[in-house]
This record gives structure tokens, C-alpha cells and sequence, in this order.
């Protein structure tokens, strides 16, 4: 479930609220982001005990719907907007300072200053001290407490200058600290307004998917065409797609023919032809053919609905990378508090006076805020996530995406991955006594309910020949063997012929032999019993995916070890491995569903962390052994289950691509986090021994803090611009 948090801030903010979450009775996980404000929650809860729990922490929050394009209500204005109405506000106030801090005096611009700081202060910086307020009340503190303090003090120490001077007759040369505290507020508003602009860029990706999506739909209605609302739109509908619109949802054309662009899915730039049959997927554009469709898949239901699901769970979820910063915030904001305390302390014991004691504690509270550490990971992977939907590579969650580029070897399987997966029968032997017609038949039959592509091949040219078969009464698949079906009272298999031997059914050496010619020619052999006894053999031949030679190179150039796993027969696997340039060497051919696991996890125990590649259910195990588990998006939903990443258009060229994007983000995280943990390792040494005061003092310090995490989400942002692959 996810949760929207409105009001955190900084990476304390994140801490509380996640043990606010963890606390709530029937919630095993809870995972909160500060780049997208949202809360991850896993487990057995209602959602108003979430909410109240957030709540009870001083935050607003709410379920979060799923994503719509749409435009917002007055109460939803983008956080950019809202933080640059206030930062505009503030900054028109705040400028007479400037005025007046270049020498303009007279007798009442001590009335100005006092009249214009508390403006900006009490009013433009009201949500600081509310918040402030709830936490102290919690016993709690946070970046908008070290704010609050940092601009009450100087603004409450010149209302003190203030009331002395109205009381001494207006006489004399007071010293205020209005600029300091109005300054405070304007600066941190302002790098606020950039923060909160800069992170909308980063979530360009989720908003450009929701773009693809049209807002109306023509539909067929009691024999008429009427544009409706796409959100009214049902499965079964009948709908018109015209030449250069969009799909509305997903669907199966009826008549016409289309180039249809679904680079928005699978980051392939070629036009795909579309015709009667074909599946159509929302979101796509159709080319200068027109085209009639019938919707199957409407609403959160369709293919660009669940993307954008995927990549808004990926985006609100936390890389490990990021624990080390949660363990520092979680001590940082009262380290700085006790900090700030002593800096006064030991100024004031040090002979200064109380102004400029408090002053440097004032920047020391102000230059601390731990802003950049709190959004150092969740910005780089809400950036990376996104430029990955924008390829076609969709990241289950943040730790996917972290170990992903750590990888050193890629197991590939073979069928549907290198493969098209769109294998053909090639070969029909029978045996003596059964026609090519039969064989044909009784193996459709077995293999009816199979979700192998191979089993997909042998039922498609049973139908394309107009060979009738029976529909099976059983069924039992045994992966990466073989299947075994019961039809019209009789026991049918379909496997290797190791199978049939293990089942007590023995081949015939004439077909033995003609498997063996099979074989020879790259292609697959599939054996045929009925009733106990061979029927024949089957040849089944599947094409190279295109492209998937450069995309092996593109594996091997990044410094992986490249393998190719598959339950095939040795002469197949060395010939598709000698087409794509594999090592003969890194081929495994007859290898069982638990043996591409085992395969996997000796690979491991040498030390190597391991992506396997796949997208059949025998593939599942080993997805899930793997550090990380890349599932080919056009595979089986057990496949893209078990797997951390999905390639949505069943690219190969795209395991390159992912590696390379996990390793930019986290290169990217890296220097994130150096550079928010350099920036406090420098800055609050300098606000402690007062080196900033000839630049400003707490003004500097403001500004410093506010540029601090522009910096950080800046450089995120750099990811958007990411070439991937050759």
C-alpha cells in the first residue's frame, strides 16, 4: 500500500515516520521516500491506522490513488508552485533590507525592519514554527525546528534591541538582527522552491507516461460512434483508433492494419505492423493505418496503467545504499542542537558578547540542516527508475536497481531470451504406423496446456493445418523435460527422449536416428508417445532475436562473464551461442529448471554476483537465486514475478542498458552522499568559530544549506541525460 506524507522535509522527517509506520500493529515493512513523499507499507492493516500514525507525527497524509492524468484542483497545486508563491512573498519583503543594510537609517527604518521581519518571519515562515511546535510537543526535533530556532533567535533577540530602544526614547544606535531573521526565511524558501522544482523534473518520467495515455475514446454504442471519457470505457467495448492517435487501452484488433510506435514500452524506436489478431497495447500510436479494436484491458488494468505502478513502487522504495545516511540523521538534529548550545556557551565564556554568541549559534543551527543527506539516494533513484521506464527497464524496487550494477556475470537462458521464442515446427517423423497427421495431433494435444514456446509452436501447426486434436481430460508439466497429458482415455507425452525413457517408454532407433539429424541442425527434437508407446518425433526450430549478437558484445564490453543456460540439447545451445558469440566454454545445455538454479548458485559461491536472464516458468528458480533476476518482458507472469527487473519489450540490448543505468545512479549516490556529508564536515566547523561572519554569518549559512540540497537533486538530475548502450 502506498501512503502520501505531506511535510517532511529532511531525512529525520523520513526516520520518524517509519517508526511511526513500523509501530502500527499488522505492518511487517515500511519503507518511507522523501524524494516523492510516500510511504511503502507491507502487511495486513486498514489504511486509516496509517494514516492516523502519520498523522499522530505531525504530518498530513493519505492513500495515494492510483496515477491519472489529470489536471489539480486549487487544493493540489504542484509543490513547485506552492513554494514559489511563498518564496516570491518573502523575497519582496525581504528586499528594503538590502536598502537598508547599504546604509539608508533614519528615524523610522528601525519601525520598517521590525514590521517587515516579523511579516516574513511570522507569516512567510509560519509553517516552520507550527511544525516546530508539534515536534517539541513530541519531545521531538527536525530540520524545521533548527529553522525555527535559528530565525526566532535573531528575530526575538531584535525584538528585545527593539523594545529597549522605543523604551530609552528612541535614541541611539541599535544593533537589530531583522535582516538575519527575515534573510533566513527568504533563503531557505528559495532553495526550497528550487528543491521542489528540480525533483518535479525528476519525476518527468511517470508524468510523460501518464501523458501517453488520451482522454477520450471513440467507442461503437447501439450502432454509433460517440467520444466518450477513456475512463468510461469497458472490456468488450468496440473502438476506433484513427491514423496518428493513440490507443486508448489495450485491445485486439478486429480489421485494419497499423504501424503502431510502442517505444513508450519498449524503448525500440521501429514501428511494429499490426493487424486482425494482433494485441494492441494503451498508450500507443498508431501509424497511418486505421484501425477497428475490441478493448480487453481498461483502466488500472492495462500494460501502461501497471508500468506506471511498477516504476511509482520502485521510485517510493529504498535502495540499502541509503541506510548508512538514515543511521547519521537519525542522531543528527539533536547532535546540532547540543552543538548550537555549546558554540554559545563557549563564545560567551570566551568574552563575547551575547549577540555575537548568538549569532554563531544561530548559523550553526541554520548551516546544519541535514537537507542533502535526506534526499542524496531517493532523488538518484526516482531519476534512474524513471529513465529506465523511458527504455523499456523497469526496476521492482530501489535494491534491485542497486545490485544490478554491481553484477560480474550474466546467465542467459536460451528460449525467448536469446531466442524469439517464437519457435515453428520444422520437422514431422512419425513412426512406423502413425501418420505425420496423428503425430501431430496426439502432440498438440499433450502440450494444449503448456506455457512453453515450444508447446505454443506444435499447437500452432496442429491449428494452422486444420488438424483437429482432443482437449486433454490432465495434464502434468515437469520443466525442462517434458509434459505428459491425458486425452480420450489415453496416457500422450511430449519430451526429451530421457523422459520417455524414464516413464518405461522405449524409442525405436529409427527415430533416435532422425532426432540425431534434428539435433544436427541447431533445431529442437521433441518426442511423441501414445499409450505407452513412441510415436514419432517432432523438429522444432526458433530464430535469433535480432540484434542480440550486439547485445552480447554490449554484456561482455561492461566486463561481465556471459553464460548460456538451457534445457536444450548440446548441438542447438553451441549453435545459437556460435550466432551470438558466446564462448563454447560458457554453453550448459541439458539443463534441468533446478540445475539453472544450482548453476546459479555455484556461480555465487565463487564470489561472482550474478544476473540471471529469463522468461519461462522453468526460468523462475533461477531468477530467484540470482543477485538479481531480469525477467524479458514478452515471458510468463511467474517469470516476471520472481525477477527485481522487467525488460517490457523483450529486448535483449536492454540487460547492458539496465547494468549500466544501476551503475551511473549509484556513482551518482556515491557522489551524493560525499559531497552532503563534505558539505557538514566543512560547513558547521566554519559556523562554529564564526569564519562566516565577514560573509554574512547566518545569512550565508541560509543560503549555503538551501544550495546544498539543490546541489544534490542538480546532480541527480544529470541521469535524465544518460546515454545507455551503443
Amino acid at each position: 500500500m502506498l501512503i502520501e506524507v505531506r511535510g517532511m522535509h529532511c531525512a529525520s522527517c523520513v526516520g520518524r515516520v517509519e517508526k511511526a509506520l513500523a509501530a502500527v500493529s499488522g505492518v511487517r515493512r515500511a519503507t518511507v521516500n522523501l524524494a516523492t513523499g510516500t510511504a511503502q507499507v507491507e502487511g495486513e492493516v486498514a489504511p486509516e491506522a496509517l494514516i492516523h500514525a502519520v498523522e499522530s507525527e505531525g504530518f498530513d497524509a493519505s492513500v495515494k490513488e492510483a496515477a491519472r492524468p489529470r489536471e489539480p484542483t486549487a487544493s493540489e497545486l504542484p509543490p513547485a508552485r506552492r513554494e514559489r508563491t511563498r518564496f516570491v512573498v518573502s523575497a519582496a519583503l525581504s528586499a528594503p533590507f538590502l536598502a537598508i543594510m547599504f546604509g539608508l537609517s533614519a528615524n523610522w527604518t528601525p519601525w520598517l525592519e521590525a514590521a517587515l521581519a516579523t511579516t516574513v518571519t511570522v507569516g512567510c515562515g509560519a509553517g516552520f514554527f507550527r511544525r516546530a511546535f508539534r515536534q517539541a510537543l513530541r519531545a521531538a526535533a527536525d530540520m524545521d525546528t533548527l529553522i525555527a530556532l535559528g530565525s526566532g533567535a535573531a528575530w526575538a533577540s531584535s525584538m528585545v534591541e527593539f523594545v529597549r530602544w522605543l523604551a530609552a526614547g528612541r535614541t541611539g544606535h541599535p544593533h537589530f538582527y531583522f535582516e538575519t531573521a527575515a534573510m533566513i526565511v527568504t533563503l531557505i524558501l528559495m532553495g526550497r522552491f528550487l528543491e521542489a522544482r528540480a525533483k518535479g523534473r525528476a519525476g518527468a518520467a511517470i508524468r510523460a507516461l501518464l501523458s501517453l495515455a488520451p482522454p477520450t475514446a471513440i467507442v461503437r454504442r447501439e450502432g454509433r460512434e460517440v467520444e466518450i471519457p477513456v475512463q468510461e470505457v469497458l472490456a468488450g467495448d468496440v473502438l476506433l483508433v484513427r491514423p496518428g492517435s493513440r490507443v486508448p487501452v489495450d485491445g485486439t484488433v478486429l480489421e485494419g492494419r497499423s504501424a503502431i510506435d510502442e517505444s513508450m514500452l519498449t524503448g525500440e524506436s521501429l514501428p511494429v505492423e499490426k493487424g486482425p489478431g494482433d494485441e494492441l497495447s494503451g498508450g500507443t500510436l498508431a501509424g497511418n493505418g486505421f484501425l477497428i479494436m475490441r478493448a480487453t484491458r481498461v483502466g488500472a488494468e492495462t500494460v501502461l496503467a501497471r508500468i506506471v505502478e511498477h516504476v511509482e513502487r520502485a521510485q517510493a522504495s529504498k535502495a540499502p545504499v541509503q541506510r548508512l545516511a538514515d543511521r547519521v540523521s537519525g542522531v543528527f538534529v539533536p547532535a546540532v542542537l547540543l552543538l548550537a548550545a555549546t558554540t554559545f556557551v563557549g563564545w560567551a565564556l570566551g568574552g563575547a558578547v551575547p549577540a555575537t554568541a548568538l549569532r554563531h549559534a544561530v548559523s550553526v543551527l541554520v548551516i546544519a540542516c541535514p537537507c542533502a543527506l535526506g534526499l542524496a539516494t531517493p532523488v538518484a533513484v526516482l531519476v534512474g527508475t524513471g529513465r529506465g521506464a523511458e527504455r523499456g527497464i523497469l526496476f521492482r524496487d530501489a535494491e534491485s536497481l542497486e545490485r544490478a550494477g554491481a553484477t560480474l556475470a550474466i546467465v542467459l537462458d536460451k528460449t525467448g531470451t536469446v531466442t524469439e521464442g517464437r519457435p515453428v515446427v520444422t520437422d514431422l517423423v512419425p513412426a512406423p504406423g502413425t501418420s505425420e497427421s496423428e503425430l501431430l495431433a496426439q502432440a498438440a494435444a499433450a502440450e494444449l496446456r503448456s506455457e512453453h514456446p515450444v508447446a505454443g509452436a506444435i499447437v500452432s501447426a496442429a491449428r494452422e493445418r486444420g488438424i483437429p486434436f482432443p482437449e486433454p481430460e490432465s495434464f502434468e508439466s515437469m520443466p525442462g523435460a517434458g509434459v505428459v497429458a491425458r486425452a480420450q482415455e489415453r496416457e500422450l507425452a511430449a519430451g526429451r527422449g530421457s523422459f520417455l525413457a524414464a516413464r518405461g517408454i522405449e524409442t525405436p532407433p529409427e527415430l533416435a536416428a532422425a532426432a540425431e539429424k534434428i539435433e544436427a541442425r541447431g533445431r529442437t527434437a521433441v518426442f511423441v508417445a501414445a499409450g505407452g508407446r513412441a510415436t514419432g518425433v517432432l523438429g522444432v526450430a526458433d530464430s535469433v532475436k535480432e540484434g542480440a549478437a550486439r547485445a552480447v558484445s554490449d554484456i561482455a564490453a561492461l566486463g561481465l562473464a556471459v553464460h548460456l543456460v538451457t534445457g536444450d540439447n548440446e548441438r542447438t545451445a553451441a549453435a545459437i551461442a556460435a550466432e551470438v558469440g558466446i564462448d563454447p566454454s560458457a554453453v550448459h545445455a541439458g539443463v534441468r529448471p533446478e540445475g539453472k538454479a544450482a548453476f546459479v548458485e555455484a556461480l555465487r559461491a565463487r564470489g561472482l554476483p550474478v544476473a540471471m536472464v529469463g522468461d519461462g516458468v522453468n526460468d523462475a528458480p533461477a531468477l530467484a537465486a540470482a543477485d538479481v533476476g531480469i525477467a524479458i518482458g514478452t515471458g510468463t507472469q511467474v517469470a516476471i514475478e520472481a525477477a527485481g527487473i522487467t525488460l517490457s519489450g523483450g529486448r535483449l540490448s536492454g540487460v547492458a542498458e539496465a547494468i549500466e543505468l544501476s551503475r551511473r545512479t549509484m556513482r551518482t549516490i556515491r557522489q551524493n552522499l560525499v559531497g552532503a556529508f563534505a558539505y557538514n564536515a566543512a560547513a558547521i566547523p566554519l559556523a562554529a568559530f564564526g569564519l562566516l561572519d565577514r560573509f554574512g554569518g547566518p545569512m550565508l549559512a541560509a543560503a549555503t544549506m538551501a544550495m546544498s540540497s539543490v546541489t544534490v537533486v542538480t546532480n541527480s538530475l544529470r541521469l535524465r541525460r544518460a546515454r545507455l548502450g551503443r
